[in-house]
This record gives C-alpha cells, sequence and structure tokens, in this order.
C-alpha cells in the first residue's frame, strides 16, 4: 500500500470516528423525543401466557393486527414454538384458542393508537 493510500485510509477512518462520535448524541436525543406508543394483549386467561411466549421477540401490534383462523393460528404457533417460543404443551390448545378468539378473521380491523400530535393533525385536515 502506497504512502499516499495510508494517508487517505487513515484519514477517512478519522473523519468517520470524528462523524460518528459527533452525531451519536443527537441520534439518541432524537429517539428519546419520540412519544411512545405501547398496547398490550386483550385481558383473558391466557393473556399472560401469550405475553411471555409471544411478546419475547414481537411487539404486541404484531399479534394485535392479524386477523387469522383458528387454523392459521395454530401453524403459527407452532411455528413460532419451533422457532423458540416457550409455549408448554399443555398450554398450547388454550394459547390458540385465545388468538383465534381475539384476533380471528370475524374479528373488527385492527385501528393504530394515534399521538396526541396525530390526533391534532387529523382534526386539522377534516
Amino acid at each position: 500500500m502506497s504512502h499516499e493510500s495510508k494517508t487517505i485510509l487513515v484519514r477517512a477512518v478519522w473523519f468517520a470516528s470524528f462523524a460518528a462520535a459527533f452525531a451519536l448524541p443527537f441520534a439518541f436525543s432524537q429517539k428519546a423525543a419520540a412519544p411512545k406508543l405501547t398496547e398490550e394483549l386483550p385481558a383473558g386467561t391466557m393473556q399472560a401466557k401469550a405475553s411471555t411466549a409471544c411478546l419475547e421477540c414481537h411487539e404486541a401490534r404484531i399479534i394485535l393486527q392479524q386477523r387469522l383462523s383458528k387454523a392459521a393460528w395454530t401453524k403459527e404457533v407452532d411455528k413460532m414454538a419451533k422457532w423458540g417460543a416457550v409455549v408448554d404443551a399443555g398450554d398450547r390448545d388454550a394459547l390458540i384458542e385465545y388468538l383465534s378468539t381475539n384476533f380471528g378473521p370475524d374479528q373488527p380491523g385492527y385501528e393504530p393508537p394515534r399521538s396526541a400530535a396525530e390526533k391534532q393533525n387529523t382534526k386539522k385536515a377534516k
């Protein structure tokens, strides 16, 4: 590697380090300022088990927006169990029943929560 190439490489590494060090605090401050919307799974005898099994890897919103048949939920639960979701064999059928009852195709569509700013903007647009 020539001296000129080494100089360019050193400058590039220095610039990248400087840029990262300068931008990093701003990146974290931007995320902290954003409103956090959290949702929970609906109440029921299997809410805690579903939260433990599903929310370990997913936000609740992933489940809340689903509208699957019981057969589809069965496949989904079995697939997730193969991928590492902790579902006790004794709870499997009750978990599938909970999911298909609360998130079946006959349930109304999912409406995501809105922040106060989004609600204000929607009212102004009407």
